[in-house]
């Protein structure tokens, strides 16, 4: 089996977290493969990557015979490498009806994919090839509040908020979106130097970066536990709105800014 995650954090976290809830070594029965770092072996029964590496594995192996189920998570954020996925695996499931393919997104148009992965022509629905689960999830209340005006400099901003959040706001994690490393490098840098000069009733900061530059290492430090009498600050860029779960997050900060790529 395999399950596709966009991104490698998410390869690496959930595969990690799947090895501890079936008690098992990573690299075993459950494993990852993402670039330049490979825990799989002969005895892998599930594994996740990125769409990129799956991509790779169809070049060598068009008809991808090593799975009996493709799972693509977080299908609504249209990579190039899902979108050729989605097509490149229709063609396979017509020399490979046995092969189950899931697409699973909290957001997604259902119906098109439906009809996009249904070969039944007839009007008989029993023949249907495809089709629809709907799981609910559990809501939580959000109260979002809003700068009053529009601010110069949102980094600063950013920064100024959350020692007001760890000032006067009861215990929480927080996370900070922002729109590139420089920024993230930045702003937890400040926190770290500035927190130096609270007083010592107030709890430790702990800030931590998340951006795709950093190593597995640092990039999973950020779901360890939070010390004892310690608020942790994740600083990210868009890497954490999807695939990703952070525990214990109780504030976000959105700068409302993102960088995208144009042509």
């Amino acid at each position: 089996m395999y399950y596709d995650q966009p991104r490698r954090i998410a390869a690496t976290s959930v595969s990690l977290r799947v090895c501890e809830e079936r008690n098992c070594r990573l690299g075993g029965e459950v494993g990852y493969l993402i670039r330049f770092d490979d825990q799989t072996s002969s005895q892998t029964r599930i594994k996740y990557m990125t769409d990129g590496m799956l991509f790779r594995e169809i070049m060598i192996d068009p008809l991808l015979t090593k799975y009996s189920v493709i799972m693509i998570d977080e299908a609504h954020e249209r990579s190039l490498y899902t979108d050729i996925l989605l097509g490149v695996i229709k063609k396979i499931q017509k020399t490979r009806p046995d092969l189950r393919v899931i697409i699973s997104s909290a957001t997604l148009d259902a119906e098109a994919f439906y009809r996009f992965f249904n070969r039944n022509t007839s009007k008989d629905k029993s023949k249907d090839t495809a089709s629809i689960i709907s799981l609910e999830g559990r809501m939580h209340p959000v109260d979002i509040m809003y700068t009053d005006e529009p601010v110069s400099d949102y980094v600063e901003k950013a920064i100024q908020t959350v020692f007001d959040i760890h000032t006067q706001e009861p215990s929480g994690d927080v996370l900070i979106f922002m729109t590139g490393r420089d920024e993230v490098d930045t702003i937890v840098s400040e926190l770290y130097e500035r927190s130096k000069t609270l007083p010592s009733k107030y709890k430790e900061l702990m800030p931590l970066p998340l951006y795709a530059g950093l190593t597995a290492e640092e990039q999973l430090s950020v779901f360890k536990p939070t010390p004892h009498n310690t608020r942790k600050v994740i600083v990210s860029t868009n890497i954490a709105e999807a695939s990703v779960t952070l525990p214990d997050i109780v504030y976000v900060i959105d700068c409302g800014f993102v960088k995208v790529r144009t042509t």
